[in-house]
């Protein structure tokens, strides 16, 4: 059943007000720290490979990260995702260490950028190659299952409109609708895959129309409205924690860059950029909080501040510490480590 779910804002109230403000701290933290990413890379020297920036993406990611349980849950976030890894609990650190290339950090120095993860938590590593991480999270689910100590655990995971055209999304997609896992999956429709255009993407009128196909619930919501997000994602992993199988959560919204820092994105035409996809998720989201006065203008100035301090902290710790030591290294892969050990 394809579902299209009605969000109405208005009757959310101060029910909403502590997510909603919690929500805000981590796409602002993200925001910052992302900003001095791009900041070192741009300088060059500290930063060896891409950075990769969730401008834009922040509100549809932290509203599923925020509302999945570490310790019981699993979120595979992409990219675009370090909003909602923060909100699910990954430590700034582990992404300081992972860019600065620290050997204290949880991929010990090996990766430059983004494939890091700590699978034993329920944050499992992320694989470039688009729609490979709906399979591994529902695999991680199949085996906790057979295992039998999956329990009420729900996985989350995320993927952009490019990615729904792979082999590995639709396999994954369907391999969890047959066997009715827990899976909720997170669209995140930025309009490109890389440079190309959703027309040139695919046919059908709207990605939440792939759901029906596989006979999994689909919701379609504004990707830039944090409430709205929470809202849906909160239905979504609701109704896979009951038991009623997968979920896909469809989000439109426009990445506010490119698709790295090292692409200028000018294949976006500014019609594009300057229509409703384009407008910036967090900067609707304070508007939110000072409409509802959930916040003040010197709150959230404050609260920029303190994240401010806290990327700062996390990258004078992660300076300090020591680089790789090609000598002191094992050299096993990374997945047959201790990493993935307890992940049984």
């Amino acid at each position: 059943m394809t579902t299209s779910l009605s969000v109405e804002l208005a009757p959310a109230g101060e029910a909403w007000k502590a997510s909603f403000l919690a929500a805000l701290h981590h796409m602002t933290a993200a925001r910052v720290l992302e900003e001095k990413l791009a900041s070192l890379y741009r300088a060059g020297g500290r930063i060896v490979g891409g950075v990769y920036l969730g401008k834009g993406q922040e509100a549809f990611s932290v509203a599923l990260g925020l509302q999945l349980s570490k310790g019981r849950d699993i979120f595979a976030g992409l990219i675009r995702d370090q909003a909602g890894k923060l909100a699910f609990g990954e430590p700034m650190l582990d992404a300081t260490r992972t860019y600065l290339g620290s050997a204290l950090g949880p991929m010990r120095g090996r990766d430059g950028n983004i494939h890091r993860g700590r699978p034993k938590e329920g944050l499992p590593a992320m694989i470039s190659h688009l729609g490979s991480m709906v399979s591994v999270v529902a695999g991680m689910l199949m085996s906790r299952r057979l295992q039998g100590r999956l329990g009420d655990a729900v996985g989350g995971t995320a993927i952009g409109d490019g990615g729904t055209s792979t082999g590995a999304f639709h396999e994954g997609l369907n391999l969890a609708a047959v066997e009715k896992l827990p899976l909720v999956v997170a669209v995140a429709n930025n309009q490109y895959a890389y440079s190309t255009p959703n027309n040139r993407q695919f046919a059908c009128a709207n990605l939440v129309d792939r759901a029906k196909g596989y006979g999994v619930e689909g919701y379609e919501v504004d990707g830039k409205d944090l409430l709205a997000c929470l809202q849906v994602f909160q239905h979504a992993i609701t109704r896979a924690r009951a038991g009623h199988g997968p979920q896909m959560v469809v989000g439109s919204l426009l990445r506010l860059g490119g698709h790295g820092e090292h692409d200028d994105a000018s294949y976006i035409p500014d019609t594009v950029k300057h229509s409703e996809h384009g407008r910036d998720c967090l900067q609707l989201a304070e508007e939110c909080a000072l409409e509802r006065g959930w916040a003040t203008m010197t709150e959230l100035a404050a609260l920029r501040e303190s994240s401010q301090k806290e990327v700062d902290r996390a990258l004078a710790q992660t300076s300090r510490e020591p680089s790789p030591d090609p000598y002191k290294e094992s050299w096993r892969a990374l997945a047959t480590s201790a990493l993935v050990d307890e992940e049984k």
